[in-house]
Order: C-alpha cells, then structure tokens, then sequence
C-alpha cells in the first residue's frame, strides 16, 4: 500500500455542497481497504465555503468548539471525526473541512497548522501527492482498483496492493497504470477542474 503525509489535501479549489458530501464518502467504493475502520479518511482535508461551515455548525451540537474551529460529535468511525475550520490566510477568511483522528488529542490543531503552512507556502498549488489523492477522489470506481487484487499475475509482487487507474494513453488505448507512476502531463489531465461554489 501506498503511504500518505499525515494531513494531504484531497480536493482542488472550494468544495460545492454537492462535492462536500461526496468527499464524506470519498472511500466508500475504494477496492481492498476498510473504510469502516475510518483510517483511511485521518488526516484529508479540503477547503469549502462559509455556507457550508455554518450548516455543519448547526446541523448537531459540537463535540468540541473554540474560536474558528469545531468538531462533529458524530464519528465517522474509531475515533476519526470531521473537524471544520475557519481560517484567516493572507487576509481573507477561508473554511476547510478536515478528518481528525482524535485519539490523538494534538490532531486538530496539528491540521490546523498543516493546512495553514500548505496554503501559504504552496499559494493555491498542489503537492505532487495531493494532486494523485484528488485524482483518486475523482475517478469512479469501476476505473480504479487495486495491483493484484483480482489477479495477483498482472502485476509483478512489488506492486501488489498499490492504487491502479485506467487511463487514455492515446495510440496505445485505455491502459490500467499505477496512480504513483502516472507523469505530470497524465496527472494535468486527469486532475479534476476546480469549480466556483454554487451562489444560494
């Protein structure tokens, strides 16, 4: 299996109501993990909208409330809960949205400053591992999958259990490939288009 830093943003620009949701259920159709386990969600983060903050705010009494952040008193799973943020960056007030794994009580604010230190060390770019998680997002499930999962042959035994992708490789047709190995061209197109929130 692949490793992930230990907070990476997983969504590129500011996440529609629609999107928010989705991205709750991100794994949900991901071959060969647990999502139920909730690990796989600890430490992703993505930016939304003020609307959205507010709504989460009052959707359920918090499990937890502190000047520009709160987390939901319903679990995702173990100890993984949806923590939100309300962050001044460069002067302007943004919203994110962050899964925390509070058996370590440090979590939160450990997100907190991870996500300030990406967004304003990067200025609105992705990692190269960030970019690879908003594919994985982004991509249906009946087009990804996991090396050696359906047949253990296809691949050599080194890549079994990574994160594959079916892609156009143009003259060669669809091809299945390992999301590491995709290049910057592969990762440019397939890297889903940010989108302007929806205006209520």
């Amino acid at each position: 299996m692949s490793t992930h830093p230990p907070f990476r943003k997983v969504f590129d620009g500011v996440a529609t109501r629609e999107q928010m949701f989705r991205l709750f259920n991100r794994h949900k159709d991901t071959p060969g993990i647990d999502p139920i386990s909730g690990t796989p969600y600890a430490g992703e983060y993505f930016e939304i909208a003020a609307e959205q903050y507010h709504f989460m705010l009052a959707l359920l009494p918090p499990l937890f409330q502190r000047t520009g952040m709160f987390g939901m008193s319903e679990y995702k799973a173990g100890y993984v809960t949806s923590v939100f943020y309300a962050i001044r960056i460069r002067g302007r007030e943004r919203w994110f949205h962050g899964f925390c794994d509070l058996s370590d009580k440090r979590s939160p604010d450990a997100m907190r400053a991870a996500i300030i230190a990406h967004e304003t060390g990067a200025v609105g770019s992705m990692t190269r591992e960030e970019k690879l998680e908003a594919i994985w997002s982004a991509t249906h499930s009946d087009f990804k999958g996991i090396a050696g999962e359906a047949n253990p042959d296809a691949w050599p035994r080194e890549h079994h259990g990574k994160r594959t992708i079916l892609i156009n490789a143009g003259a060669q047709g669809t091809v299945l490939k390992l999301l590491e190995d995709l290049s910057d061209e592969e990762i440019g197109k397939l890297l889903p288009v940010p989108r302007s929130p929806c205006k209520s």
